[in-house]
């Protein structure tokens, strides 16, 4: 026992340290220790009272954290209750039905199937007892997840505290496929799947379902939404029902996305229409060898008539007759169906100014409301066009009112910077779950309506309803690559259980549990986090922008025209005399599909929120906002403040050395460091843009000119040739060099600045075919050289340069004065054999439904330009 506690002791002054080794795979789930004294009352003998897989688990769960937190050791058992001596001094986990009367009362609950756990801690004439009592095993296990959360956050262990899921549906979809790529997925390959088969060693699996379990989550859809046509085969499902079984003493529910193709690709009948009796009997077969297979199986998600995938209209037939056919088939034993509510054209005609693929929701489910069954979901995505940084919620929340609803979110940062840019989504997701809808002039706030309560059943019990987050979780160890992006995550098991919970409460527990205790580590990442929503949104696309990435490549980069002249519909009109879509009653009378008082606030340039101003008008570059500025102004002023606000992460983490472990410590920085400097790609490309198109300049002369920047394509060179940058915004005078030397080449530049200690910003494009080496010199002295290996968007996506692959590396604390030769060598990757890198192991997948325009560009170590900046920030700024 001494021992137990001196080597206890030792891991505590370690983390101190910073050198106590982490990969980032515990999550929020590390069991840190704590000050335990603080919990010198908790017993250490738990006692479970029923023998499920889940309840031992959650005893097991108890202990193991227990014993790590307050360096005492833990034991569990499971025994029958008996009130009495037996209870004293033991933490107690059951039911409320087996803890009886000498426990707390289970209130009545207005929303059938959720899960609710009371935990109370007495203390009585020396002895102790936590009591912990859940409404399902499920629920006994959130309260023991509960209680560990509590102690690891140092936080009072409550004396009766009860909490109530919000709604029943609380899922995670993950867009994996059979060949073990993930769509949409930035952390590596799938930990389901690879060769079209269900990996053998499940053992991240069932990890991955223990920290869903952690913050309350209770379903994981494994498979992409773009489903293999031949996901139901027998074969296919024997091996799912592995994933079940490692998801089982979890409490998690697999579920499985189908494609309504399935009896005619599967099982080989003549078509897969709903209304086929033969169609309707396959699925009925289906769903009962699913469930002989895995008995808790929770449903099917599905993706129809949507961006080439086929379903119901072929046949003239509605989403309520084929999602009616699955439920039908589901209802028997417990399942559910979620179609999905992404349902639009991709082929519109952008000539036509009442096209507008925001209206779709409604236009293409509205007239269906009241014909679903009971046990079907419509998964709303929570804005009209798809997971911008921002857009007004979906009007189809308020238009639907006898039909169940849940909210698809996305985790996984497709529009926002991919989970190498910090971005805190529940800021965002708060902001749309509090939105109020003003449904027939009263509050109507999306949050209630997705827990099924605004428009409740005829008989005034809740509808059916809940909260989908599309993560995307890899086989990296930190599960989404950045360690920052756990707590997307963890925040949306927080507010799928609970939305009325603050940020604030949310991002401190996930900063305690993930990174310690220490009150100067909070403080920083607290503040970190709770502002980066606003941060990404100003440098990328504010004002209701919206989509400004490159739609048309990997949806990471800055490609402000490739949203426009498609069919794909997520134009912003960037005109001559303004920008922005009009979707006014004179417009594309979007406005018009929220209730009156809604559409009236945003039909009115004078009332519409600012922050949705280009999403609902097309406004004239001078138009005054409220502030006084120009629109335009404060286009460049928003970029400028923003991409600042990023480059100060790196300086603010910097004061985090040795409290916190160096791995993660270095893996942050660098992540944040590369954030800094993409966000001045962002920054430079959507105001230079505007600048061409306005013609408006900016009144404090800062766009389009940039003290301190040597154009690479200016510079003295042996070797390297100027090329054009498409789109021209991408790169810093829409060019950049690029070298076809095997032996390197070089760019030089004489020194006028005065004399002083700068940082170095090497701004070049970082392509997935090969590795480029660049060496930094100052009259011939080498100062640095790095190996351009970063994993930017892979080549058969995005193989050219543009804003998705720019990057730089900055050399901090460079002397130079005037009459100095500063060098810059770059050595190309010009081996034949494209597909050797290292890079191509952390492939992220395939993409969704984009057509992409191919360049046969290799690593030829392409620069675009150097930045000299004042020492002391780690990513110049200008």
């Amino acid at each position: 026992m001494r021992l137990f506690v001196r080597l206890s002791a030792l891991a505590i002054l370690l983390t101190g340290c910073g050198v106590w080794a982490e990969d980032g795979s515990a999550a929020w789930l590390r069991y840190a220790p704590v000050e335990a004294a603080k919990y010198e009352g908790v017993p250490s003998r738990i006692v479970v009272l029923g023998n499920s897989v889940v309840e031992r688990a959650a005893g097991a769960e108890l202990a193991k954290g227990l014993s790590a937190m307050l360096a005492r050791p833990f034991t569990w058992s499971v025994q029958p209750f008996q009130f009495g001596a037996a209870s004293t001094n033991a933490i107690l986990l059951g039911s409320y039905r087996s803890l009886g009367d000498h426990t707390m009362d289970e209130a009545s609950s207005s929303m059938p199937g959720t899960d609710r756990y009371s935990i109370r801690f007495s203390r009585q004439r020396g002895s102790h007892r936590v009591l912990i009592a859940g409404s399902s095993p499920q629920a006994e296990l959130y309260g023991a997840f509960h209680l560990l959360e509590e102690i690891g956050a140092d936080r009072v262990i409550p004396e009766h505290e009860t909490q109530v899921a919000s709604a029943a549906i609380r899922w995670t979809d993950e867009w994996d496929n059979l060949d073990g790529t993930i769509e949409r997925g930035y952390a590596g390959p799938s930990f389901f799947f690879k060769d079209g088969h269900v990996l053998q060693d499940l053992t991240r699996a069932s990890d991955y379902a223990r920290l869903l379990s952690s913050v309350g989550i209770n379903g994981c859809n494994v498979n992409n939404v773009n489903a293999d046509l031949d996901l139901l085969s027998s074969e296919h499902l024997r091996e799912y029902a592995r994933i079940a079984d490692a998801f089982r003493p979890w409490g998690v529910k697999l579920a499985l996305s189908v494609d309504l193709t399935a009896p005619q690709i599967v099982g080989g009948l003549p078509s897969f229409d709903p209304l086929d009796p033969t169609v309707v009997a396959w699925w009925k077969q289906k769903v009962d060898e699913i469930y002989t297979l895995i008995p808790d199986f929770g449903g099917f998600t599905v993706k129809a008539d949507s961006e080439g995938r086929l379903g119901p209209s072929k046949y003239g037939r509605s989403p309520a007759d084929a999602a009616n056919v699955l439920a039908r088939a589901l209802a028997p034993h417990g399942g559910v169906v979620l179609y999905r509510g992404f349902v639009y054209n991709n082929h519109l005609d952008w000539r036509d100014p009442k096209a507008d693929r925001a209206r779709a929701g409604v236009d293409n489910f509205v007239r269906f409301d009241g014909q679903f069954d009971s046990n079907v979901v419509i998964q709303i995505k929570e804005g009209p066009i798809d997971f911008q940084a921002r857009e007004p919620v979906s009007p189809l929340f308020a238009a639907l009112r006898q039909t169940n609803m849940a909210i698809e979110l996305q985790t996984s940062q497709e529009y926002t910077g991919q989970q190498r840019h910090m971005i805190w989504l529940p800021s965002m997701w708060k902001w749309v779950l509090d939105t109020d809808l003003q449904a027939d002039n009263r509050h109507t706030p999306v949050k209630q309506i997705v827990e099924g309560r605004s428009f409740p059943r005829p008989d005034g019990k809740s509808r059916l309803g809940g909260f989908i987050s599309v993560t995307n979780a890899g086989a990296e160890a930190n599960w989404l690559h950045h360690p920052m992006a756990m707590a997307n995550l963890y925040g949306f098991g927080k507010l799928a259980w609970n939305p009325d919970e603050p940020l604030s409460s949310i991002i401190d527990t996930w900063t305690r549990l993930t990174w310690g205790n220490d009150p100067r580590v909070d403080q920083v990442i607290d503040a970190l986090q709770l502002h980066s929503w606003q941060v990404y949104e100003g440098y990328t696309g504010p004002n209701g922008m919206g989509t400004l990435t490159n739609i048309l490549g990997y949806h990471f980069g800055p490609g402000i025209e490739s949203a426009e002249r498609n069919g794909w519909g997520q134009w912003f009109r960037g005109e001559k005399d303004g920008i922005g879509m009009d979707r006014t009653a004179a417009g594309t009378g979007f406005a018009q599909q929220y209730p009156p008082s809604l559409a009236a606030k945003y039909d009115s340039i004078e009332s519409c929120p600012e922050n949705l101003l280009l999403f609902f008008h097309h406004v004239p570059y001078d138009h005054r906002l409220r502030s006084g500025k120009t629109l335009v102004q404060s286009i460049y002023d928003t970029h400028y403040l923003s991409a600042r606000a990023a480059g100060e992460y790196v300086p603010q983490w910097m004061t985090l050395k040795g409290l916190v472990d160096d791995d993660r410590y270095q893996l942050v920085l660098r992540l944040f460091t590369f954030q800094a400097g993409h966000a001045i790609v962002w920054r430079d490309a959507i105001d230079d843009w505007f600048y061409w198109r306005s013609q408006i300049a900016d009144v404090h002369g800062r766009v389009g000119n940039h003290s301190g920047r040597i154009e690479a394509e200016t510079m003295a060179t042996e070797g390297y040739q100027p090329v054009e940058v498409t789109p021209w915004e991408t790169a810093s005078g829409g060019k950049a060099v690029v070298c076809r030397l095997n032996s390197g080449c070089s760019l030089s530049a004489v020194i006028t600045q005065p004399a002083g200690r700068y940082n170095v910003a090497v701004q070049y494009f970082d392509l997935w075919r090969g590795i480029s080496n660049y060496q930094l010199l100052v009259n011939g002295k080498g100062v640095s050289r790095w190996a351009g290996d970063d994993t930017l968007p892979p080549a058969q996506f995005d193989p050219h340069l543009d804003g998705q692959t720019s990057t730089r590396f900055t050399v901090q604390d460079v002397w130079l004065k005037p009459g100095d030769t500063l060098m810059l060598k770059g050595t190309p990757d010009l081996r034949d054999d494209l597909n050797r890198s290292s890079k191509e192991a952390a492939s992220p997948g395939a993409i969704e439904a984009h057509t992409l325009e191919q360049r046969d560009y290799r690593e030829l170590a392409p620069v675009d330009y150097i930045q000299l900046g004042p020492n002391g920030a780690m990513t110049p700024q200008e």
